[in-house]
């Protein structure tokens, strides 16, 4: 009864509760929306700048920025004007590595990749609708293709999208893939119907191959690692110069199936 006649009092009660749920969920979206802007700008910016990249007030982007550099989850850059990503954050995405057994063995397959065929060699994920490498290793030729962990880019650039896609449905790929992803860096537009073509060739190949997608100097070979049978949790993949001939080709496929295969068994 002293419950109800004290919502009787204050009618608004439950208004002023939703009201303050919404302002939470409102200002965690904000700092996703933070932390998804630096993850992609991969560089220490200024509150101002980070302000306008997530279209919000500057005063309360710096009041969550100081929120999040007092928990150690982002810090100031040397200079005191710029923010970036913090050292618990790393730490966190250690724990991440140490509890995922796909991830940490994935980590071990990747460097011994690299070392036995000399090229770079990834481990890439879907993430956000996205192909994200989570992890690189260099290969040991003079030649160094560019390759960063964390890095994102657009499924239909990859070979590694093509069976990270395999188990979806054609509206699933739709949803994923946006009119902007199907333009490739250098201005030429693929089509949607011959990526989801790509896709069921990839699927029933068990590998796939693209060349001078992102760039004009390299090809992708990547083979799918399994979670699960017929599902695709992760491709490791090998980067190499475009003119790396037909036989070098095949013998880096087969020993990246053998790789990716070791792995899927491991998960």
């Amino acid at each position: 009864m002293q419950e109800g006649n004290a919502l009787a009092a204050r009618p608004d009660a439950g208004l002023d509760e939703d009201k303050n749920s919404g302002s939470r969920e409102k200002g965690l979206n904000r700092v996703l929306q933070i932390l998804e802007f630096l993850h992609a700008t991969q560089r220490a910016i200024g509150i101002g700048d980070l302000a306008r990249g997530v279209n919000a007030p500057r005063s309360t982007t710096y009041t969550l920025v100081r929120s999040l550099v007092d928990a150690g989850l982002l810090e100031m850059a040397g200079d005191g004007n710029r923010v970036y990503f913090g050292k618990k954050l790393y730490l966190y995405g250690m724990d991440y590595v140490r509890g995922n057994d796909l991830l940490r063995r994935g980590r071990q397959e990747v460097d011994h990749l690299s070392r036995e065929s000399g090229e770079t060699s990834e481990l890439c994920m879907l993430q956000s609708g996205r192909y994200t490498i989570v992890h690189s290793s260099p290969g040991t030729r003079p030649f160094r293709i560019s390759s960063a962990t964390g890095l994102q880019i657009p499924l239909p650039w990859t070979a590694s999208g093509r069976l990270l896609l395999a188990g979806f449905d054609r509206a699933a790929i739709e949803d994923m893939v946006s009119e902007d992803d199907l333009v490739l860096p250098d201005g030429r537009r693929l089509q949607l119907d011959d990526f989801i073509a790509d896709i069921a060739v990839a699927k029933s190949a068990g590998y796939c191959v693209t060349s001078g997608l992102v760039d004009a100097y390299t090809k992708c070979l990547a083979a799918p690692v399994f979670s699960a049978p017929g599902r695709v949790e992760a491709t490791m993949c090998l980067v190499v110069p475009i003119d790396t001939s037909t036989e070098k080709t095949d013998d880096l496929i087969e020993l990246l199936l053998e790789r990716a295969a070791r792995l899927s068994i491991a998960a």
